[in-house]
């Protein structure tokens, strides 16, 4: 074996899964009576044709709508469940949390499916009774722990199931889904534990949470219908599934950016004065080195990715100061207003327009949009006219490093609207100089002492 094959934690070449559907159960003996001469079922593929490879230490995310054959394969690769054909290399030993349940018995206590599942994993009775007790306190489920598993709730089922996965010594775990159940504070306790973990072990994520998987992983796969639909950087592959999802909703996108023929490049603009950029810096007293000095560049819609029905778009993405005048260079911790210029290319009843802040990894810092403001008055709007949605707010202090600001414009409510435009990086903006001293971005701090 080569030393590039030793890196190889997982690796899948042309995998399918084929389940037969029976309409009816006595069907199933004539299928057996018959033998193949005749055919009573329908033939169903789950998965079509799937190759991967995941190196050790890697995160791999996994996205994809319900039925796309996100947890069928991750059953193949825990090997529960076999593939109709190709292969499957798995070097390492494997714990995996899947759907709510899996591996433990209903009748058994909470110890006695600890002991069970822990030896299903590989460990042995020696090995259990030693991590007995950190099983049990990582778990928190108090006496619970003597009762049957039956009687638990949903979330307890998680903390005692990611409490032994996490006490197996694994090489390679696989998570799907099951920790959108559960307390905030058991789900931290997890992601401390799978951030700690990522630092030498192979982590297979699924989430239909697309800023976990950019938050989480290396690189990310989009399953859709059982065949691969990207692969590649989480980032990449989390913006095109989001496109995708609602061009499913919503019908086929229009790429409102960057087409030479797009609705945009036959706008008429109103008149408005060419309004001059100015560094804010110089109306502000800091000679500290550590002052967040963050550049803001220009928006410039012809090179930012977009997808939405075009039944409006965005034109115009501005951070200005209190006075909307537009800002270059703006200080961390200081007032400012992001400004969101918008045509309607349709009538719209009940637009909504909203915005996220992302780092480099295409996570999300913070956003809103203007639903709630207008929920009980909605704002209407014929088609051919402009509009400015406003957002105020002080300006967080960011570590060294390039972000983004997303913009869109919608038509509904929070629940269910139609997207009519999604600009992914309507605004980059770097940070230059930092006082962060730990997380992904800081708060400006109205006081700091220590008191004897």
């Amino acid at each position: 074996m080569s030393s590039n094959e030793n890196d190889i934690a997982i690796k899948l070449n042309n995998i399918s899964k084929c389940f037969q559907i029976y309409e009816k159960p006595h069907h199933r003996l004539l299928q057996g009576i018959f033998r193949g001469r005749r055919q009573y079922f329908k033939e169903f593929w789950a998965l079509k044709n799937i190759s991967f490879e995941v190196r050790r230490g890697e995160t791999l995310g996994i996205i994809g709508r319900n039925g796309s054959g996100k947890s069928t394969l991750l059953q193949i690769i825990c090997g529960t469940l076999t593939q109709t054909s190709g292969s499957v290399e798995v070097n390492g030993r494997v714990a995996a949390l899947l759907e709510l349940g899996a591996g433990f018995n209903p009748e058994f206590t909470g110890r006695e499916n600890v002991y069970m599942n822990a030896s299903i994993l590989g460990l042995s009775q020696e090995e259990i009774d030693e991590k007995y007790d950190d099983i049990v306190k990582f778990a928190d489920i108090g006496e619970f722990i003597e009762q049957p598993v039956k009687t638990y709730s949903s979330g307890m089922y998680v903390r005692l199931a990611f409490a032994v996965i996490a006490h197996v010594d694994a090489d390679i775990l696989v998570i799907d889904e099951a920790l959108s159940v559960g307390d905030a504070f058991f789900t931290q306790k997890c992601m401390r534990f799978l951030r700690k973990f990522k630092e030498n072990g192979t982590l297979l994520f699924v989430s239909h949470d697309t800023a976990s998987v950019v938050n989480f992983c290396d690189k990310a796969i989009w399953l859709d219908a059982g065949v691969t639909k990207l692969i590649g950087s989480a980032k990449e592959v989390t913006e095109s599934y989001l496109e995708g999802l609602y061009e499913a909703n919503q019908g086929n996108s229009v790429n409102l950016a960057s087409s030479s023929n797009t609705i945009s490049s036959n706008i008429i603009k109103p008149d408005e004065p060419e309004l001059e950029f100015w560094d804010q810096r110089l109306s502000i007293i800091n000679n500290s080195p550590l002052r967040n000095d963050i550049e803001i560049f220009k928006f410039n819609e012809n090179s930012s990715e977009s997808f939405g029905t075009g039944g409006a778009e965005i034109v115009n993405v501005q951070l200005c100061d209190m006075d909307d005048k537009p800002l270059s260079w703006v200080v961390g911790g200081e007032n400012v207003n992001l400004l969101i210029k918008c045509k309607t290319n349709i009538d719209l009843g009940k637009i909504i327009v909203g915005f996220f802040v992302k780092d480099r990894l295409g996570q999300i810092l913070f956003g809103d949009n203007t639903y709630l403001t207008y929920r009980d008055k909605p704002i209407s709007l014929k088609a051919d006219n402009y509009l400015i949605a406003k957002f105020s707010f002080k300006m967080p202090i960011f570590p060294v490093g390039n972000y983004s600001i997303c913009a869109a414009i919608a038509d509904g409510t929070q629940e269910e609207h139609i997207q009519h435009h999604w600009l992914h990086d309507a605004i980059i903006f770097e940070s230059h100089s930092s006082s962060v001293s730990t997380g992904l971005m800081g708060i400006p701090m109205t006081e700091i002492s220590i008191s004897l």
